[in-house]
């Protein structure tokens, strides 16, 4: 009695190995699972389902609207002195050369602006039909404490209506040219991935929602939402997290714009411009802008000259660049 030792060991029973099936195994032939799910830039649309904000060969959606206008003669509302402007167009000659300060890099804020609100414009104009969501709508969420009117969705607004929201946002906010063109990229995304129209009782929440996520995604130094209820005094910060929310759900977090996609966009612009007589400014080629031009080509040309000899790519040159003592060796061979 009492306490003994015991001699005998008790081991642990040894665990029981069980051969470690893949989720793959129990999926449907043809699916992924959750862990393998592609990236935003990797997926490819469907069949018949091309989106002019990410593939760069589809034509824009307001160019598209902007044309049965334009073909019928039936533009925006002009006013006298615009008018009077128009008569005089300014052509190059031998003697000088008329150039405006906006490119596809640092496009002119003033007039992409305007654009931009000119496509917004075509957009409301020639919609096909009025799919609508509550979140956009300016009577259930308004921006103002007067509300809107009964008849708020029976007019479209006129271009110089959207061009005034749209600089002011931009101005309160001291927002970029780029982030304009940005903002009217996902506008049309969220026309197409939302299966929704733009018209006049949702297109201020619309852009307001494009405006908000372009300036976060394309601007170092973002726009809280708090500042946006600043220059809007009556909107409330939850309702703007709310719309930036829904707006990036419905985008399906892909808030990617590829650079041959930001170009397009921005030559159709500059398309839709001349179309509707609202062209950049030019002002004559000064000796000092040229110097500078022709000292980034220079640039540009060696930094390609380096890529090519990088890559041992032969490059053939014209016969001004077959002596010159820097640079690569290129070949003395002159053709007759």
């Amino acid at each position: 009695m009492g306490n003994q030792n015991s001699c005998c060991c008790y081991r642990s029973p040894s665990p029981i190995r069980k051969d470690i099936v893949k989720l793959e195994d129990y999926l449907p032939e043809g699916e992924v699972s959750s862990n393998n799910i592609q990236h935003i830039s990797e997926r490819e649309p469907d069949d018949g389902d091309i989106d002019p904000s990410q593939d760069p060969v589809a034509g824009t959606i307001f160019m598209e609207r902007s044309k049965a206008s334009i073909e019928n003669g039936i533009t925006r509302k002009r006013s006298q002195h615009q008018i009077a402007e128009n008569k005089l167009k300014k052509s190059s000659s031998c003697s000088t050369i008329y150039l405006d300060d906006s490119t596809v890099s640092q496009p002119n804020l003033k007039n992409t602006v305007k654009c931009v609100a000119l496509a917004i414009y075509y957009h409301i104009k020639n919609r096909t039909s009025e799919r609508r969501l509550d979140i956009f709508d300016e009577k259930q969420h308004p921006l103002s404490k007067e509300g809107v009117s009964d008849d708020y969705d029976k007019y479209n607004p006129e271009h110089k209506q959207i061009y005034k929201f749209v600089r002011t946002l931009f101005n309160a906010a001291q927002l970029t040219a780029e982030c304009a063109i940005i903002t009217l990229v996902y506008l049309e995304r969220l026309l197409i991935c939302a299966e929704l129209d733009i018209a006049p009782s949702n297109w201020k929440r619309i852009v307001l929602g494009a405006i908000l996520l372009a300036s976060k995604v394309w601007d170092d130094q973002a726009v809280w939402n708090v500042d946006y209820c600043q220059i809007l005094k009556e909107i409330t910060v939850e309702d703007m997290n709310e719309l930036e929310r829904q707006f990036l759900e419905m985008l399906q977090f892909n808030i990617n714009v590829p650079s041959s996609v930001y170009a397009k966009y921005y030559f159709d612009l500059r398309t839709l411009a001349e179309a509707n007589d609202l062209a950049f400014p030019s002002e004559p080629l000064s000796k000092e802008r040229a110097q500078k031009l022709e000292a980034m080509s220079r640039v540009m040309e060696d930094k390609i000259s380096a890529e090519v000899v990088k890559n041992g790519i032969k490059k053939w040159s014209s016969l001004d660049n077959v002596n010159s003592g820097a640079g690569v060796r290129r070949s003395v061979a002159i053709l007759s």
